[in-house]
């Protein structure tokens, strides 16, 4: 029988295993694919939890082709992000650079938790007193904050790709923060159509059907859930010695004593959890609005569903509540065995 051998265990691809730099994850790099029209290429929301539901097997290879069978899915709320500002960026030798920034004459209040140099009465938010007044301010923003110098810009041919700036609304969902997220969203097409895309929708509502389609493959990047420092045996898989060992929940050797350094790949104690984390190609099986999904109780440390949703198949990095990342996949879409359709029950008992 053959030796089996195994110095180490735990996956190098995760290295450095510390903690994310911040809880909102970023998509430096979207699939840019050709488009007559310009359109968001990613999106947010927030993981709700996992269930399952019931739907055909078309994978004509399956044992259970045609057949009704249970798939673990994760639900993510997205209530519609509102569009704040534009954002312009330029090429360099070092890569992407801000060139400027347009922001909205009506942002919302609670932006000014989240960006401290604006003050309440800068953010007011449209209220019941908003008119033709406010929609007539706003195109007159669009055009003297700078708006025209991005078309400058363009023309000289300075600008590489233009980007949303859009604001969180955790107001309308029951996570209870208070703080919205500041995000972009990038966009397809010309730069032109992006230009023109962007100052449309300035200062107004981004839904999550104006991005993707049921059927959609999402690549989905979170802050996993943190679990603190831990010991070699948690936080690699180490084997731990034999009960008559003086210590048994440590590595058997660091190293030699030559070289007298200990090498980055022996498995040590450290930060576990709390890191950032991309999965790539989850079928997105629907998008709806659709309530009544709701348990009698809530869904178990979330809370209700008040906006749209999306059923994403298989599990999404980070406990309830976290803000979840996605966008059209980057890699080539996966075999037909994720041939998964007709979505017929959805299970809300927990």
């Amino acid at each position: 029988m053959a030796k089996i051998h195994k110095p180490r265990s735990g996956s190098l691809a995760f290295y450095p295993r510390k903690r994310a730099k911040k809880e909102t994850p970023t998509f430096k790099n979207v699939s840019y694919k050709e488009a007559e029209e310009a359109k968001p290429l990613n999106f947010y929301g927030y993981k709700v939890g996992m269930t399952h539901v019931i739907a055909s097997d078309m994978h004509k290879k399956s044992p259970t082709y045609g057949q009704k069978v249970a798939v673990p899915v994760t639900i993510i709320e997205t209530p519609p992000l509102v569009v704040v500002g534009i954002r312009a960026y330029g090429k360099t030798s070092e890569g992407l650079r801000v060139i400027t920034d347009v922001l909205s004459e009506n942002l919302p209040r609670e932006l000014a938790r989240r960006i401290k140099t604006l003050s309440k009465r800068s953010a007011r938010g449209k209220g019941k007193k908003e008119s033709k007044e406010s929609e007539e301010k706003e195109e007159k923003g669009a055009k003297g904050n700078g708006a025209e110098k991005i078309k400058e810009l363009i023309e000289k041919g300075k600008v590489y790709e233009i980007r949303l700036l859009a604001s969180m609304q955790p107001k309308l969902t029951t996570t209870g923060k208070k703080r919205p997220e500041l995000v972009e969203i990038h966009l397809s097409g010309s730069i032109e159509k992006q230009f023109e895309y962007a100052k449309e929708k300035l200062g107004k509502e981004l839904s999550v059907k104006e991005a993707f389609e049921e059927k959609d493959f999402l690549d989905v990047k979170g802050v996993t859930k943190g679990k603190g420092f831990q010991g070699v045996i948690k936080r690699f898989g180490v084997k731990m010695h034999r009960p008559k060992a003086k210590e048994r929940r440590v590595v058997g050797s660091i190293g030699p004593w030559h070289p007298a350094t200990v090498m980055w790949t022996v498995p040590r104690p450290g930060q576990t959890g709390y890191h950032t984390r991309t999965e790539y190609n989850k079928k997105l099986l629907k998008i709806s609005d659709d309530t009544s999904i709701n348990p009698k109780g809530g869904w178990t440390n979330y809370g209700l569903i008040k906006n749209e949703y999306i059923i994403v198949e298989g599990s999404v990095p980070g406990p309830s509540k976290r803000c979840v990342a996605f966008r059209k996949s980057a890699r080539p879409a996966p075999l037909e065995h994720h041939k998964v359709e007709e979505v017929e029950i959805i299970a809300t008992k927990q």
